[in-house]
């Protein structure tokens, strides 16, 4: 399915790999889910002198975000007002929640509920473009489908552009998908 003014598989058009816009010091990107993926992401942005900010459910994981030089927040999905302020002057926010583990509910209110909650709070900020990573396999078939036609409504009805990542978050492919996905976003706002 493509969703909005994007291509599936992380790209988008106009898509310049390793070419950061040339006031790169002011794009925020807002990375949702500060585990290892999310930091390893957070790690290539900032080596390209990005703004990264990195959500995580709490103080535990602030050691490691703040030792790659990104912004720690403490927020969860789980309580959506915890994350507002998390997108003030940020430019790319993803939500990148594929491998979370839980009570088969609260997964399934990551892709349905809470991400169209979040959506909705980010249409009135300055995010310029969303990357998005459907529900993983622990998700039921519906859930995931249900989150898709989420994202694509809110991100297309407020002409919000988004990449939606198609690698597995397990594999190789997937943190070059991410960076290619957030490199197409920026690039596409700016032009």
């Amino acid at each position: 399915m493509r969703l909005g003014p994007r291509l599936r598989g992380g790209r988008v058009a106009g898509s310049r790999r390793g070419t950061p816009l040339a006031s790169a010091a002011v794009a925020r990107i807002l990375i949702v889910g500060g585990g290892c993926r999310g930091r390893r992401l957070a790690a290539e942005l900032l080596a390209d002198r990005y703004a990264v900010r990195i959500t995580t459910r709490g103080e535990a994981g602030r050691e490691a975000i703040e030792a790659l030089g990104a912004e720690c927040w403490i927020g969860t999905p789980d309580r959506l007002a915890t994350l507002r302020g998390s997108l003030d002057g940020v430019a790319i926010a993803c939500w990148l929640l594929g491998t979370a583990s839980g009570p088969p509910a609260e997964l399934e209110a990551l892709y349905t509920t809470r991400l169209e909650l979040f959506l909705t709070q980010a249409i009135d900020t300055t995010v310029r473009g969303v990357v998005f990573e459907p529900a993983g396999a622990a998700v039921p078939a519906q859930a995931r489908a249900a989150g898709d036609a989420i994202a694509q409504r809110l991100t297309e009805g407020n002409r919000i552009p988004a990449a939606v990542l198609e690698a597995d978050p397990a594999g190789e492919g997937w943190l070059a998908e991410a960076r290619a996905a957030v490199d197409g976003l920026l690039a596409a706002a700016q032009g």
